[in-house]
């Protein structure tokens, strides 16, 4: 079963920037789109970006746009996603997946925090 980790969360002011690296356990992932998602306190888990397998496709979540890049490392294995320009509303913990279809297990995510 494919084992998701998410790192490079953190406390950041706003206008920051982090890099988020989601790591898979087994090779089989770089066959599949897969996405970042958030979920902020109180709120359901929401899609922030996805990449597809090549890494020649991305799409990003109209309130990143601009801001959020997503992108995958050579063998395919990692997923980034870069975010610049920070806001308090980006405070959420971050998790990384299949963009669709049926879901690995998730992982316990990244924190990320931005201060005003």
């Amino acid at each position: 079963q494919v084992q998701l980790t998410e790192s490079g969360g953190g406390l950041v002011q706003a206008g920051g920037s982090l890099r988020l690296s989601c790591t898979a356990s087994k090779r089989t992932v770089n066959q599949y789109t897969t996405g970042w998602f958030r979920q902020a306190p109180g709120k359901e888990r929401e899609f922030v970006a996805a990449i597809s397998w090549s890494g020649e496709e991305t799409s990003v979540a109209s309130s990143v746009k601009g801001r959020f890049t997503i992108s995958r490392d050579a063998n395919k294995i990692t997923v980034y996603l870069q975010m610049n320009n920070l806001k308090p509303e980006d405070t959420a913990v971050y998790y990384c997946n299949k963009a669709s279809g049926n879901m690995w297990p998730w992982g316990q995510g990244a924190q990320v925090t931005v201060s005003s």
